[in-house]
This record gives structure tokens, sequence and C-alpha cells, in this order.
């Protein structure tokens, strides 16, 4: 049995690719994994279940070359063989002794929000593999990492990508302004991997990275509303300038008394909002905009 946290990006979404300090929250929701091995055959079958229990996805593969021999989704499985054979690249004794074997995973969250499907997976699969989960990410499906840092953290982190190295700094505590603090799911799904592409095509300013650090520090510890919602709508600013794009906030939530900011890539998933009246009223406004989902800090953050 395995278990891997979901993440929320709360700081430098795209400015952590290029060496920004993040400030990066696991969820209290993430995704079960149970191996078994089987009696008889030498394959590896896997069934995907939704947060209802429902197959989303079932895969069988053979163990000699991690050839698909079944699938209800090919572009599923070629990423799961991908990765497996990478974990035999790290770790040849995985696999190898020719007993095949059951994989069930099972998502706590919803599979539209966003919170760290592949995150969640790549975790689980180092830990079976007895490997380094950073490696097989970099060498499989690319990425900054800090998802699957909050795959296997107990609380808040502060993770940096360097050049050579990478940083993993766990708080001891939950941020000072949790009380303010609301996830809102937006009803769309953002393609990561795309939104990333096109950041990589962008030029941009040298000294963001620096302004993106520093309101990250300031986010750990700002205790005042105010101040916290100075910190988020600076933070907004700076990075739509950088993507030439408009804060969430400006084109769709102008009549909000708190802050919001993107999380992750811009234009899906959760946005943040910050606000300093009851949580009742709060989720009322996101649901006069038909947004149906408005969790409080505690109901959702590990």
């Amino acid at each position: 049995m395995y278990r891997a946290n979901g993440k929320l990006l709360v700081t430098a979404e795209y400015a952590v690719l290029d060496g920004a300090q993040a400030l990066a929250l696991p969820t209290k929701l993430g995704q079960r994994f149970k191996v078994k091995e089987q009696s008889r055959g030498y394959d590896l079958v896997w069934k995907a279940l939704d947060e209802q229990g429902k197959t989303w996805y079932e895969g069988k593969f053979s163990l000699y070359d991690f050839s698909c021999i079944q699938s209800t989704d090919d572009k599923i499985s070629k990423t799961l063989r991908k990765l497996l054979k990478a974990c035999c690249q790290q770790n040849s004794d995985f696999l190898s002794n020719w007993k095949g074997y059951q994989v069930v995973s099972n998502l706590e969250f919803s599979r539209d929000w966003g919170l760290g499907s592949s995150s969640t997976l790549i975790y689980f699969l180092a830990e079976w593999a007895d490997i380094n989960p950073y490696v097989l990410l970099f060498d499989s499906l690319g990425g900054s990492g800090y998802d699957v840092a909050c795959a296997g953290a107990e609380g808040p982190i502060l993770y940096t990508l360097g050049e050579d190295a990478l940083s993993i700094d766990h708080l001891d505590h939950d941020l000072p302004s949790a009380r303010y603090l609301y996830f809102v799911h937006t009803g769309r799904k953002q393609d990561t991997e795309e939104a990333v592409k096109q950041y990589r095509k962008q030029s941009r300013k040298t000294d963001w990275i620096e302004q993106i650090n520093a309101l990250t520090q300031a986010m750990v510890s700002v205790k005042d509303y105010q101040e916290l919602n100075r910190i988020v709508t600076e933070h907004e600013s700076i990075l739509g300038q950088q993507l030439s794009m408009t804060p969430v906030k400006e084109h769709q939530f102008a009549d909000f008394w708190g802050a919001i900011k993107s999380l992750g890539a811009w234009g899906g998933d959760f946005i943040m909002a910050t606000s300093d009246r009851p949580a009742e009223e709060t989720a009322a406004y996101f649901k006069s905009k038909g947004l149906d989902v408005c969790l409080p800090y505690d109901k959702i953050i590990l």
C-alpha cells in the first residue's frame, strides 16, 4: 500500500522553472496505490479508479519489454510504459523477478481538479522501485519537481530548483494567514505541459526572479490581511506582465472584496482567494459566479 499527497503552488508559478523560490502546499487529498503479486502470469495489470471508485483507465503490460497488451487509453499507456522503463533504468532489479503484478490506483480528488495525478504517480513508482523520484521525473515527464516534493511532505514547503541541485525547506507551521485563504476550483482544466512550452518561448526581464523570491518570503510570514492582499496583488501583477496576460481578478472577479491569484498554470484548475469575511459569505460569492467548490485552507491543505 502506498499513498501520495496532491499539491497546490501558491507562489512562483512559471518562475519556479527559472530558479525562483516557490511556496507549495501539499493537500489532504491525494492518490492511493495498492500493489499485489499475481499467482500466475508475467504481466503488469493496471486499474485506475476515480474518487467515486469508478474505473477510468485499465491497461495490461508485458514485463518482458513493457509493451502494452491491452489498454483503454493509448496516451496513458504510453506514459506508463515510459515511466516503468525509466524505473528499470534506475534500478535494474525492479520487476526483474518475473512475477506478475496488479496495481490499483485510487484518486481521492476529482480528475479535473489538477491536484497532481501525475506527480502522485511519479512518487508512488519511485517508492515502489526504490529510486529517486526527482531523477524519475526529470528523465521522463519533466517539470520543476515541486509537485513531487509535495507528494511526500507533511506541511508547507519552500522549493527551489537550482541548476545542479534542488532545495526543499519544510515549514513546521501553517501559514500565519491561513484563516484568510480559500481555494476555489474554476471548473476548467489547464494543460500544464502546453502552458510551460508557451512560457519557454517568451522573453523575460532578468530581475523578476528576485521580486518573486521576496514575495514568497513575505507570503510565508504575513499575518495582516491588508498586507496579504498587497503581496498577492503584486505577485499577480508581476506574473501578468511576464506572461502578457490579465490577472484573473481583473477580468472575472473585479467586484470581489479580497485578492485573488491563479495557482499553477494560468487559466485553469484552482485559484486562491483572500477573505476576511465569514466562510459562508465567501463561498456564496463564488457560488454566484457559478463556482461551487470553495475550500478554506484547513479543509484542503495538509
